[in-house]
């Protein structure tokens, strides 16, 4: 899966310390990286090296994010990278990138540079807030506020009855292909509740002897997954939730139409009933 970078090292602790030549610049706009690509067409960062002679600022304008085994990620705002070979391209690029430990980085960072862009001011006085110089949080000096990044859990299910597994489409959504079912979990619920209450509310379906399997830090959504297989329990006719699904069905074991790919916990959680592991 997509934090799965080994033998490469992620350190998410908060070190704000000035960047140098060799580190690396993380700009976004909006949903757009900035990114190259190298002989083999693999995603490449800039380096502060590179964007230091086009950007005079840029040694006061950088935060710190995290490191990957000793090299170090800043996001830095307003960029000036005409001259250099880069390009801004859509952050569901780090859906196919081979080398994950790149597509941790820039999707890692995505959601950073979210946080950051959208939380300027207090949402208790309304005071501009600043960046704290001992954690990854923005405190407001007037009424002593403070915000951390938001992680939203979330469950991802695996329902199964026999031979066959529940899979679906995502309605009005980007993401076209086979999932599983999925929700956010609501204040004042277990996981195993919130699977229960996902499960009837998308397909109409009840469910028992839940188990969780694995997570996930899933930043494409800010959010951390939980990953869970359940059984049916009675009948499986489905009653389709067409404001969240655009289809759900059972498919056989041997007839799932998804390949395997090493980004996902659900793609995970799919080809280990496929392949009969679960």
């Amino acid at each position: 899966m997509i934090q799965d970078i080994a033998p490469h090292y992620f350190s998410n602790e908060y070190r704000p310390q000035a960047p140098d030549q060799n580190s690396y610049i993380l700009y976004y706009e909006g949903k757009k990286v900035l990114v190259g690509r190298d002989d083999d067409g693999e995603i490449e960062f800039p380096t502060v090296g590179e964007l230091e002679p086009y950007n005079e600022d840029l040694y006061e304008n950088y935060t710190y994010l995290f490191s990957i085994d000793k090299d170090r990620f800043y996001l830095i705002k307003n960029v000036e990278y005409d001259h250099l070979g880069y390009q801004m391209e859509n952050t569901e690029v780090f859906r196919n990138e081979e080398a994950l430990y790149k597509c941790l980085a820039g999707i890692t960072g995505w959601q950073l540079y979210r946080w950051y862009r959208d939380h300027k001011f207090c949402g208790r006085c309304g005071k501009r807030l600043i960046v704290d110089d001992k954690e990854r949080m923005l405190k407001c000096e007037h009424c002593k506020n403070q915000e951390y990044p938001k992680i939203m859990p979330a469950v991802i299910i695996a329902v199964t009855h026999g031979n066959k597994i529940l899979m679906s489409r995502y309605a009005n959504r980007d993401f076209k292909k086979y999932a599983l079912l999925a929700g956010f979990v609501e204040i004042g619920e277990s996981m195993e509740e919130c699977v229960r209450r996902e499960v009837m509310e998308e397909v109409g379906l009840k469910v028992k002897n839940i188990r969780y399997y694995k997570s996930q830090p899933w930043s494409f959504t800010d959010t951390l997954l939980m990953g869970y297989y359940a059984e049916l329990d009675g009948q499986e006719e489905v009653t389709l939730d067409e404001e969240e699904l655009a289809m759900a069905g059972w498919f056989e074991r041997d007839v799932i139409p998804v390949k395997e790919h090493n980004l996902s916990l659900t793609n995970e959680m799919i080809m280990a009933f496929k392949s009969g592991r679960v």
